[in-house]
């Protein structure tokens, strides 16, 4: 009988998905990477392999369940059971309320609370008839307050966090972590480094997140035994407001 394990990244991104991506290859999973276009994959893919590890990139848009139910049974027929799942897409947008039109609204929500769901559902299907695994959502600080211009991020983001809460208390007895993470503050991205140059200046201060330092808190989550589960988890820099 095969233990080849997937670590399963829904929005592996250039910063923090990548980041978990290339920490569980690390540890030997087989590591399923996922965004809309596989092409911007491919970078991410090769870094994997050249560090010794073992990555598969799949095409897929979160927010249609047709092709989030076909993402998890390919991975578990054709690489290997899923062990973990991490849903880490970022829906993060900003308009003062009169200019957030529905279409805007509707859509952050399908990509940060819609597509978390159908992606934990397939998760825990998979899961529960082996009676472990755990499922992490990454959330933000909107998951606990919203914040002025904020009002479709903040209300997707607080629905991840009742999905989380809620799968936790059912799954957690099934033998199934469930945990939300959230990420309060800046994270070392290029897209920060280019519109917020004051705040990425604190970079060398630890004034904002290392996303590889994310992913290592990723995996303590994976490796915590069940008698001590974290639920939720957050990280700020030591310098970030609460």
């Amino acid at each position: 009988m095969s233990d080849r394990k997937a670590a399963l990244i829904v929005g592996a991104g250039d910063a923090t998905g990548g980041a978990i991506a290339k920490r569980f290859a690390r540890e030997g999973y087989a590591t399923c990477i996922t965004r809309r276009s596989i092409d911007k994959l491919q970078p991410l893919v090769q870094e994997i392999e050249q560090a010794g590890g073992e990555a598969h990139p799949c095409a897929c848009d979160a927010r249609s369940e047709d092709e989030t139910i076909d993402l998890f049974a390919h991975v578990e027929r054709e690489v290997a059971p899923i062990e973990v799942m991490v849903f880490n897409i970022g829906a993060n947008v900003f308009f003062p309320i009169t200019e957030t039109t529905a279409r805007v609204y509707r859509k952050v929500w399908e990509m940060a609370g819609f597509a978390g769901f159908l992606a934990g559902r397939e998760a825990a299907k998979a899961m529960i008839p082996r009676g472990h695994g755990t499922i992490i959502f990454t959330g933000a600080t909107a998951s606990l307050r919203g914040g002025a211009g904020f009002s479709a991020f903040a209300g997707a983001k607080f629905a991840l966090r009742a999905l989380a809460q809620s799968m936790a208390r059912e799954l957690g007895p099934k033998g199934i972590h469930v945990a939300h993470s959230i990420i309060d503050g800046a994270i070392d991205t290029q897209w920060i480094a280019e519109n917020f140059p004051e705040r990425y200046a604190l970079k060398e201060e630890g004034g904002i997140l290392d996303p590889e330092h994310i992913a290592d808190a990723y995996w303590y989550l994976h490796c915590q035994p069940r008698d001590a589960w974290t639920h939720e988890l957050d990280l700020r820099p030591w310098m970030e407001k609460f």
